[in-house]
């Protein structure tokens, strides 16, 4: 009794379109499995809603109820082709229904197919003049192919059922000064401003367009206009701001901005808009860089919920190199919004600068509570790690960072697989590490850190040399001026017992070298005590040690120095 009420039902509400002439036995096996499919959808199992809905149009392809339910599926699964092609034999079926006929014109629309989605919403809207949406469908769709002609038609057809809307004149406003006709877009909004006098936003509008249009004096009378009708507009301030930074009068400028921006009624995102073209404007002197920070000031003071007011603030505040108090606004927002991912950025950005590896790894953890899936906070932190000599968490970190990547984001991938590779060698896991650096250069083979730390490795060790001299090449020509990686070239040479080569590109190095490396000049004495020049191989480790006097790394130099001979 309970499912013929049921049957009933969706048979009175039209949703069950039962075909004629169909043998009763297999109206009733469509009718029961369709009514299984709306049930089990109801109970939110999708799954097993879809599969029979399949099942339903094997017994009945011409349902176009049961093609709509299956349309949205398809659509739900992303197979954008067979939901148009379910939504069309829908409409095939059922010719008379406008819902098929706007989902299959937004569709259109979504799959770009802007010529058939126009046709569709040119026949609602003749059929249905007084759907509102469809006009402003069409116009939006013409504005998309450049048709501004037609989105003018469109609506004008809206407002032909209407009559004069403020959102319709606008936006035909917008249009006409987009196509270069000036007196029709002058009309637009003289219409509005006769049929709302009391207002003093068309009244600014219109000053908007003589100053736009090069004519001063007329956008003043406007504005002069709309002071009479509302004295505290804040857009009038803007517009005067407008006015008097085109009278190149910046103190007079600057006041009118101030008002605004003062302005309790005026929005927090208008406010930050303003503030940012006036920080743009700013000549840089000391005045104006006080005027916006005190701005900024009294904004954040206003507006105390918005968390943007304080990233700008921050970000201003780095431009003058005030880190610390930047530092502060972008905490201000990570502690109270910390769901703000631009906060967080920034607040990492100035502690890789600062090399400062335990707040590193603090932001990072903070970062990562609310947003597990972003890569960059693990590759840090594992960075952090490893300059920690950390290296086991660094290795835990960045394994669990590689979890997350996407898999099309081979640059990316091939970073941490290198950074990987770096751990492993630290721990002295010399094979593990080779192994990673060759995973690394699969999905990236111009990896240039990966390439030089590989080939500097290898020679290290002593193994593959011609692939680390290949690998090095490639490294210096892509970055002919770093030291560091000339050094390498260099280093490689010299193990393969070609001393010429070697000295010549360790001088190039050292020539290229903006401060003293340790490093470097000790490769350097090394090189000469090859080549025979034993008392400047001396002289040259000796500028090294000072260099490294605090490094672990110095016995075998001291004794390169005491000994004059040169060691492994």
């Amino acid at each position: 009794m309970q499912k013929f009420l049921c049957i009933l039902l969706l048979l009175l509400s039209g949703i069950l379109l039962f075909a004629e002439n169909k043998p009763d036995e297999e109206q009733r096996k469509f009718d029961y499995f369709f009514l299984e499919a709306l049930r089990l959808k109801q109970k939110e199992k999708h799954s097993d809603a879809f599969n029979i809905l399949q099942y339903a149009l094997k017994i009945d392809s011409t349902s176009s109820a049961a093609l709509y339910e299956i349309y949205r599926y398809y659509l739900f699964l992303k197979k954008e082709k067979s939901a148009s092609d379910a939504l069309k034999k829908a409409i095939l079926y059922n010719p008379d229904n406008d819902e098929y006929k706007l989902a299959l014109a937004n569709l259109n629309n979504r799959l770009g197919q802007l010529d058939e989605a126009i046709a569709l919403y040119e026949k609602l809207a003749k059929e249905n003049p007084e759907k509102t949406e469809l006009h402003y469908y069409l116009s939006s769709l013409y504005i998309q192919q450049q048709n501004m002609d037609k989105a003018v038609e469109a609506l004008n057809s809206l407002e032909n059922n209407v009559g004069i809307n403020e959102t319709i004149s606008l936006q035909k406003y917008q249009l006409y000064k987009l196509m270069n006709r000036k007196n029709e877009a002058l009309k637009e909004i003289e219409n509005l401003a006769a049929k709302f006098p009391t207002e003093a936003k068309y009244q600014i509008i219109t000053g908007d367009f003589y100053l736009e249009g090069n004519k001063p004096e007329e956008a003043l009378s406007y504005y002069e206009r709309a002071a009479k009708i509302d004295p505290d507009d804040p857009f009038y301030f803007i517009s005067m701001a407008n006015y008097y930074e085109y009278k190149k009068q910046d103190e007079a400028a600057t006041q009118e901005i101030e008002k605004a921006l003062k302005n309790p009624v005026l929005d927090s995102d208008t406010k930050l808009g303003i503030l940012g073209r006036y920080i743009q404007n700013i000549r840089n002197t000391k005045k104006d860089i006080e005027t916006a920070n005190m701005l900024f000031e009294t904004l954040t003071e206003q507006h105390s919920q918005d968390k943007e007011l304080n990233v700008m603030y921050g970000q201003f505040l780095l431009s003058q190199g005030k880190t610390d108090e930047a530092k502060f606004q972008f905490q201000v927002v990570t502690e109270t919004t910390p769901e703000n991912i631009a906060a967080w950025t920034l607040l990492l950005d100035i502690t890789l600068k600062e090399e400062n590896t335990d707040e590193i790894i603090s932001i990072c953890n903070g970062a990562l509570l609310y947003f597990p899936d972003v890569p960059e906070f693990y590759f840090y932190k594992g960075m952090a790690c490893f300059l920690q000599e950390e290296y086991q968490m660094a290795l835990d970190v960045y394994k669990k960072g590689l979890e997350v990547i996407n898999e099309d984001n081979k640059t990316l991938i091939s970073n941490f697989l290198g950074q990987i590779a770096d751990v492993y060698y630290q721990q002295g896991n010399k094979d593990e590490a080779f192994s990673y650096y060759d995973k690394a250069l699969r999905y990236n083979e111009k990896n240039i850190m990966v390439m030089n730390n590989y080939a500097y490795y290898l020679s290290l060790a002593k193994e593959n040399l011609d692939k680390a001299e290949r690998m090095s090449a490639t490294v210096v020509q892509l970055q002919p001026d770093n030291a560091t990686y000339i050094d390498t070239y260099a280093w490689i040479f010299f193990q393969k017992g070609n001393y010429s080569l070697a000295k010549f590109y360790i001088e190039s190095a050292l020539s290229k070298n903006d401060a003293p490396n340790g490093d470097i000049l000790e490769h350097y004495g090394d090189i000469l005590y090859k080549t025979g020049n034993i008392e400047k191989a001396v002289s040259e480790w000796e500028k090294a040690l000072l260099l490294k006097e605090d490094k672990e790394d110095t016995k075998i130099l001291k004794e390169k120095i005491a000994n004059k001979t040169y060691y492994e």
